[in-house]
């Protein structure tokens, strides 16, 4: 059966999470209407496992928030015709086209080319996916590429696995730069940020290994500007740099500290006036002011869930296409707290979104349309 994809007209607004169910791994939608509120739409299966409350590495704390130690588990395309996301359970990558109505429709589902994936990105018609390994079974850590046809189905490109800077990095995140030209992985536990250039056939080559400022560094932005935010989940902070041609990164703001627990992830405001990233064990998120030289200053903070109730645990970050809304994952609940966002890049909380009447952990990776 051949799907054409229609779809690309796409005007519904939608926000997306995932499961990551070792059962069955799901993808739940929800609609957001235009004061950016949401309400549950469905639960699509991915035909693939997730990991449920069980780490994809031993360096990580085995408390069920966090299993995957990843920004990007799924993500749309560019061209939002597209949702991703990553199976770690049963090491593979599934494909959705988004319908008219919002609605994701699995199209494809492809080994990712190592063991637990946890990050995926794509620009254009390629695709990679960052895989955590196992070393008790000797898979090493890598990224893999894939090309995704107008259909969404997935093709892995030859000859695309490539190693990182060592055998157990710990990918947190792959992402593309703004152009498409390089990639950026980065790696948890060996506190580098590997820069990997695109050829023309859809391989890679590098990687460019540089130094990460602080320690731990997990969830990656990049300006449009081409400049780079990085959190450091070991450091409780959050750095920025600028990237050369050659792929060296030179620190603009080392370290900047949020003051709280845990910087994990990070998005910005639309105008890149402000970041958001969340410091999960303190149920907080911090606002990073982003000087139009790439410095960082940090201006205030909010917790995730309204004081008095039950504590959010913030994890994976976006924001709305128009800007006014941001939304974050709260890993020990299975929710989404939902926001408005101020001209001066305040945050007033607006709903806590549930799909289910059961708090629970496992769950991971927030997509905005």
């Amino acid at each position: 059966m051949q799907i054409i994809n229609n779809y690309f007209r796409v005007r519904v607004s939608m926000v997306y999470m995932m499961t990551n169910n070792e059962v069955m791994n799901q993808i739940i939608a929800f609609y957001r209407d235009m004061n950016g509120m949401l309400t549950f739409v469905g639960a699509y299966p991915t035909y693939g496992r997730g990991t449920g409350t069980k780490e994809v590495s031993t360096a990580t704390a085995n408390d069920g928030i966090d299993p995957l130690a990843s920004q990007g588990a799924i993500t749309l395309s560019r061209d939002r015709r597209f949702l991703l996301g990553v199976n770690a359970g049963s090491n593979s990558i599934s494909s959705f086209i988004i319908t008219d109505s919002g609605t994701p429709v699995l199209v494809d589902v492809k080994p990712s080319g190592g063991a637990q994936p946890n990050s995926v990105d794509v620009f254009g018609n390629i695709v990679y996916v960052s895989n955590v390994g196992n070393a008790a079974n000797n898979f090493a850590s890598n990224i893999t590429g894939f090309r995704i046809d107008e259909n969404g189905r997935l093709t892995p490109i030859p000859g695309s696995t490539y190693s990182l800077s060592t055998f157990n990095a710990q990918p947190a995140q792959v992402l593309f730069t703004p152009d498409g030209s390089k990639i950026l992985v980065s790696e948890l536990t060996s506190n580098h940020l590997s820069i990997f250039r695109v050829n023309q056939n859809g391989t890679l080559t590098g990687p460019i290994v540089n130094d990460s400022y602080g320690q731990g560094p997990l969830g990656v932005y990049f300006l449009s500007s081409g400049i780079l935010l990085v959190t450091e989940a070991v450091s409780n902070a959050m750095s920025s740099y600028s990237l050369s041609n050659d792929g060296i990164l030179r620190v603009i703001s080392g370290s900047v500290p949020s003051g709280y627990k845990t910087a994990c992830w990070v998005v910005t405001t639309r105008d890149e006036r402000f970041a958001y990233i969340t410091n999960t064990l303190s149920g907080t998120i911090s606002t990073y002011q982003i000087d139009p030289n790439g410095a960082l200053s940090v201006v205030r903070h909010i917790t995730s869930t309204p004081p008095g109730t039950a504590p959010g645990l913030p994890m994976d970050v976006r924001v709305s296409s128009d800007g006014r809304h941001f939304y974050t994952l709260n890993g020990n609940q299975g929710t989404v707290s939902v926001f408005n966002i101020q001209d001066d890049g305040s945050l007033v909380r607006l709903q806590i979104a549930a799909w289910t009447n059961f708090s629970y952990y496992g769950s991971q990776g927030l997509a905005v349309l």
